[in-house]
């Protein structure tokens, strides 16, 4: 098939980019050297989209949240990877959470059945000279294709760490000492009758312990060329967060509000009182044969994890069919690189996608590899692009990769409401549902433009 667009990479930029491509009538070769020849340290499958770290698109609530409000954006455009994400979802809470394998399969099945797609496994190693291309390689590009983007863009590779958790396999987990509840009992219409998340207590006591062997775990060396690179805090490892203070983790993954402990009632708390500490596993297959220990990515050594987390109420027998890891995430310097249609300055032939661009997390880097296929789509066709509204979640995303960000502080960054222009006018309290009000209001009126464009 001959192509107009070439994608390399068939992550989840790659992949919605490439549907959105093929919905407009673009054919597209997406490349993806998993399965032709290449690897990465943490992908495990050679599926398109595979999910590598959490298995959550976080929240799902579109009036407060602003990652809701971009999946509710995306829904609106027809986005593959939202419609696959709720054939693959799976009970958690107010967030949206998916089976990973469920998703990739049906990611893959939609692209490789569509007549605009081709579906190519190679490895490529160096940037085209010419012809429309959206590099969206992720964080885990290849050494070979990274040094062919600093060589066109004149600018070093930033990098971070990102983090991987542990998953528990859910008979190992003793529920005589658990119980499932969501965080103030909030649940999805998909929850479980009682909750989304597997809840472990500690004491005081057990804590303190806890998180002393934090401190004292074996880590894994650093590579050399690892060793000054900073970690984003979005994916913080637990043990680095312990050496932050002793309480650090009571106020993050571990804080025990909102969930009352069955085994600890009293005249006072018959429900049951919070825990001193908690952690949380969440579901990570349709099955519910696998959780994941929420906010528990790590850097230490597979021994450790084994040892320290079998400490953990509930997971003293725990089995684990996946430990946690770490691996470095590369992104360009986006905002003094890219102009505001996410085409390479230097080479506007190539257009950028998805995490490689700065944004962080499963959502953005998806919505940054929707709106670069129907970038691409536009300039195809011949149509002005009129970019989504700066107080939508798209724009607001977009604004900031493509020039509102500081470039030479330039870090990843999640969608929110920090992004969006300002509603001083309103009070705090009800900032956040005006923030998604006038969002969804601006987002009509685009929507509106773009189909009166392409009637």
């Amino acid at each position: 098939m001959t192509h107009q667009v070439h994608i390399i990479g068939g992550g989840l930029a790659g992949s919605e980019a490439a549907f959105q491509l093929a919905q407009r009538g673009v054919k597209v070769r997406l490349s993806e050297m998993r399965g032709g020849g290449g690897s990465t340290p943490a992908h495990e499958t050679e599926g398109l989209a595979e999910l590598v770290c959490s298995n959550s698109f976080r929240s799902d609530d579109d009036t407060k949240n602003a990652v809701g409000l971009l999946h509710h954006e995306m829904r609106r455009l027809d986005s593959l990877v939202m419609q696959a994400g709720e054939k693959a979802r799976v009970p958690a809470g107010s967030a949206m959470a998916v089976d990973r394998d469920v998703f990739s399969a049906e990611v893959e099945r939609v692209l490789s059945e569509h007549p605009n797609v081709e579906i190519v496994r190679e490895k490529v190693e160096a940037l085209p000279d010419s012809g429309l291309t959206i590099v969206a390689t992720g964080p885990l590009t290849a050494a070979e294709l990274a040094s062919s983007i600093v060589n066109a863009t004149g600018e070093d590779r930033l990098a971070f760490f990102d983090a991987i958790a542990p998953i528990v396999h859910r008979d190992s987990i003793d529920m005589s000492k658990c119980w499932i509840q969501s965080r103030w009992n909030k649940r999805t219409e998909a929850s479980n009758e009682d909750g989304d998340y597997i809840n472990c207590p500690m004491t005081k006591e057990q804590y303190l312990a806890f998180h002393q062997g934090l401190l004292d775990a074996e880590k894994g060396d650093f590579k050399e060329w690892e060793a000054d690179t900073p970690y984003f805090d979005g994916c913080m490892p637990i043990e680095v967060m312990a050496e932050r203070g002793v309480e650090t983790l009571r106020y993050g993954p571990m804080k025990g509000v909102g969930l009352d402990n069955p085994y600890d009632t009293n005249e006072e708390h018959p429900q049951g009182r919070w825990p001193y500490a908690v952690v949380q596993l969440r579901q990570d297959n349709k099955l519910g044969t696998l959780w994941n220990m929420v906010g528990f990515q790590t850097k230490m050594k597979y021994g450790a994890q084994v040892e320290l987390f079998r400490t953990i109420p509930g997971l003293e027998n725990a089995e684990f069919a996946r430990l946690g890891g770490m691996h470095r995430n590369t992104f360009i310097n986006s905002p003094d690189l890219l102009d505001r249609q996410l085409r390479l300055k230097r080479a506007p032939h190539i257009r950028f996608a998805g995490q490689v661009t700065g944004c962080e997390g499963y959502v953005e880097s998806s919505a940054v590899g929707l709106v670069a296929g129907m970038m691409a789509a536009a300039e195809l066709a011949g149509t002005d692009w009129t970019p989504p509204p700066q107080t939508s979640a798209l724009g607001a995303l977009l604004s900031h990769i493509t020039g509102d960000a500081e470039a030479s502080s330039y870090q990843p960054m999640n969608i929110n409401f920090g992004l969006f222009p300002p509603l001083h006018e309103v009070h705090k309290k009800r900032r956040k549902e005006a923030y998604t009000e006038r969002a969804k209001a601006d987002l009509g009126e685009w929507l509106d433009t773009l189909q009166q464009v392409s009637a």
